[in-house]
């Protein structure tokens, strides 16, 4: 997918329309982007108690779950305002396999 480096749109920071540099950020991780979940609590508990009886769904192979694995991921943009220089992400995020960005201005 291609998309304009820069678009002119809303910031929260100036309460405007100006121009934004967009630029694509890396995803987290789940472990990262939600640290205090369940599931990440739970892991370092697991890990001293391994070979005690049945840890559920971390008892079960890596493998044979993920049949039908995606072919793309969500992409993560981040519009930086050409006045302020404030980042904010964009509302809503979409899936593509890949996505480059270019000028308009040529």
């Amino acid at each position: 997918m291609k998309l304009p480096k820069t678009r002119f749109t809303f910031c929260p920071t100036c309460k405007k329309h100006t121009d934004h540099k967009v630029a694509e950020a890396k995803k987290k991780t789940r472990g990262s982007a939600h640290p205090l979940s369940w599931g990440n609590r739970l892991r370092p508990k697991l890990r001293g108690r391994i070979g005690m009886g049945n840890n559920g769904k971390y008892s079960k192979p890596p493998g044979g779950r993920m049949f039908n694995k995606k072919s793309s991921k969500k992409v993560d943009l981040r519009f930086e305002c050409g006045v302020c220089k404030k980042q904010h992400i964009a509302g809503k995020s979409w899936r593509a396999r890949k996505v480059e960005f270019k000028d308009v201005r040529a």
